[in-house]
């Protein structure tokens, strides 16, 4: 083992990610990655002696050519991290694991069991998920399931798995696909999401839309703005990818608002930044709940003060589409993608607020 895969809290978490990953996508195109700050909070490392001795582990892993690391622009903090393709199998060989994809073939271990009708598809088409897990949905499915209530997905993922977060990252495998397993019908159960955190605005802007903020800082800087604007019923914290999990709950905002109002979101201009409020927008439709609606203010002010300041992605672009729900500010946002480039909505902080009027 190298001496920077030594077994820290970090690169154990970054291990256990990778892993799960990988039963999903054995033959990855792009290398698996992540945002810093959500990674510390999903590996429970939110202090500052935690953070402090992750980027210390993070650096040296780098070092090895084991991580590869990208800082924020203060060449200190670190932004976002990856595992570099070429680099998996140094992780799996020292934590004494094979990568999935040297694993030889297992359909022939898949065709002699007895698979209940929601899992005949198994059959016929390769999954990429490990027999062991199969085979404990096969038998949870043959229990059957038609008087369960519907209950959180990681209730109903310890039930089946021992592991509240297994089925979690079985989501994104081939066995949810359209016309195979399905949560509610098959397995009872739902994705609940964290309930939205949110702070009203003045009584002046009750009638008035609601707007979400995808991150910490600039949530926190457009609630100032509000108390002094008044432009916003309520400023919602996103939270990044959990606003879409969690668009249930704003049905309990528009009650303590009165009803239902326009949503309007702003968050970093980057495709995760525009995929989240899609999401959320197509699960609100489904809820009944209004759409959500870009701040076009919010946005435009970012291509004005971000222009000159986008900070490098190198990740796969995204499709030409995902830029369409910006309006008019979609060809503008195909051009700084295209170019290989993002823009944090934190450049809209409250210095700049303070001055303006939406």
């Amino acid at each position: 083992m190298k001496s920077a895969l030594a077994r820290t809290q970090f690169a154990e978490a970054v291990f256990a990610h990778l892993e799960r990953v990988r039963e999903r996508n054995p033959q990855p195109k792009l290398p698996w990655g992540q945002d810093w700050e959500c990674f510390l909070e999903e590996a429970s490392m939110p202090s500052a002696e935690d953070a402090a001795e992750a980027r210390r582990a993070a650096l040296a892993l780098a070092d090895d050519g084991l991580l590869g690391v990208k800082l924020r622009r203060d060449g200190e903090r670190i932004q976002r991290f990856f595992v570099p393709l070429a680099s998996e199998r140094d992780w799996f060989v020292a934590y004494g694991r094979i990568h999935p994809a040297d694993l030889p073939d297992k359909r022939a271990d898949l065709n002699i069991i007895a698979w209940v009708p929601e899992l005949q598809f198994i059959k016929n088409n390769r999954v990429n998920v490990v027999v062991d897990d199969l085979v404990k949905l096969n038998g949870f499915l043959s229990a059957g399931l038609e008087a369960k209530p519907v209950v959180p997905i990681k209730e109903r993922s310890l039930q089946i798995f021992g592991d509240e977060k297994r089925l979690d990252d079985l989501l994104s495998s081939a066995l949810f696909r359209p016309g195979r397993l399905d949560l509610t019908k098959h397995l009872r159960c739902e994705v609940i999401g964290v309930p939205l955190a949110w702070k009203r605005g003045p009584i002046a802007a009750d009638a008035h839309p609601l707007i979400v903020i995808e991150n910490a800082a600039t949530w926190h800087s457009y609630c100032r703005w509000n108390e002094e604007r008044k432009l916003f019923s309520g400023v919602v914290y996103g939270d990044g990818n959990r606003f879409a999990d969690g668009i249930r709950y704003m049905a309990n905002l528009f009650s303590e608002l009165g009803g239902a109002r326009r949503v309007l979101y702003f968050g970093d201009l980057d495709p995760q930044g525009l995929l989240i409020p899609q999401e959320a927008s197509a699960r609100a439709q489904a809820a009944n709940l209004p759409t959500v609606e870009p701040h076009l203010w919010s946005y435009g002010q970012l291509f004005t003060l971000g222009d000159g300041c986008g900070q490098p992605w190198e990740f796969e672009p995204p499709s030409s589409t995902l830029c369409d729900w910006l309006g008019n500010y979609a060809e503008p946002a195909r051009q700084l993608f295209a170019s290989g480039k993002r823009i944090a909505q934190e450049h809209i902080g409250w210095e700049f607020l303070q001055t303006k009027t939406a």
